[in-house]
């Protein structure tokens, strides 16, 4: 059976995401670099047709915090505003739509040469009415996103919005998002809930999941703007002094996207068990 890892950037953001002050929250230091390497079963489930999951196995961490500036999981920014309670950033950050569309070899993760095996098709194929292949259809780029994010720490409780938008021209459109997180601990177990709201523009899922008139025979399909909510649960359980045992559950809503005939399911899935080792 072949065994195809889908990875970007974005999954390093799956684990252990969260910004400048919360990180201070949690007794990250500044000005030391943090690296741990997460290793067990789990996946995220790709909604669209004709795509496979994406298994994951082994997702590293990385952050490193300075005075202002930061690299969080493939997340630069710089911190122009910091309080106890406050802090807002200029952050950067690959789209996180394109994980489902590019097919990344596992050696990529360490910087070897691969090729991409999702080549533009000169057909088209269709399963039924109103249903597209995702592999029927031309590659999407890779999209760098850049603008605003604001925190608000309050206790266990973390508040944050953030406002970004293309800075490659790739889709020329914005994103955005909601978020509450809470912070608990039951002896030795950390668990983190997170629910919030993303927004994405017309044109950013135009571009990623609307097709034109060469992909499609039903002619050029648009697809409007959204509000898609999500939820998450992260939970470590301390092992000793540098090993962990970890899971985290995420659920993402696809449902405003029916519109577009690439959707076979109006969700995705995030799901992982594993170990946890710090360096």
């Amino acid at each position: 059976m072949r065994f195809h890892l889908r990875i970007n950037t974005c999954l390093l953001l799956v684990l252990l995401s969260t910004n400048a002050i919360a990180q201070k929250q949690q007794h990250i230091s500044t000005d030391e670099l943090n690296l741990s390497v997460s290793v067990g079963v789990g996946l995220i489930t790709n909604p669209l047709y004709g795509a496979d999951n994406i298994p994951l196995v082994v997702i590293p961490q990385v952050a490193y915090y300075g005075q202002n500036w930061f690299f969080d999981n493939g997340r630069l920014g710089y911190s122009f505003l910091q309080s106890k309670q406050h802090n807002v950033s200029f952050v950067s950050e690959i789209n996180p739509e394109s994980r489902f569309f590019i097919d990344w070899h596992p050696q990529n993760i360490f910087a070897f040469k691969t090729t991409s095996e999702n080549e533009i098709l000169e057909s088209l194929h269709t399963d039924s009415p109103r249903q597209v292949n995702m592999n029927n259809i031309q590659k999407r780029r890779v999209a760098l996103d850049a603008g605003i994010s604001y925190f608000f720490v309050k206790q266990q409780q973390v508040f944050s919005a953030q406002l970004l938008h293309d800075v490659n021209s790739v889709y020329n459109g914005y994103r955005g998002s909601l978020q509450w997180q809470y912070h608990h601990e039951f002896k030795q177990l950390t668990l983190k809930s997170t629910l919030g709201v993303n927004y994405k523009s017309a044109q950013l899922n135009n571009y990623f999941y609307g097709l034109n008139s060469a992909e499609s025979i039903y002619g050029e399909i648009e697809v409007g703007s959204s509000w898609q909510p999500y939820a998450k649960i992260d939970a470590r359980w301390p092992v000793d002094g540098v090993n962990a045992l970890r899971f985290h559950l995420a659920y993402y809503d696809y449902s405003a996207m029916d519109s577009s005939p690439l959707f076979e399911h109006d969700y995705s899935m995030t799901a992982f068990i594993g170990f946890e080792h710090t360096f």
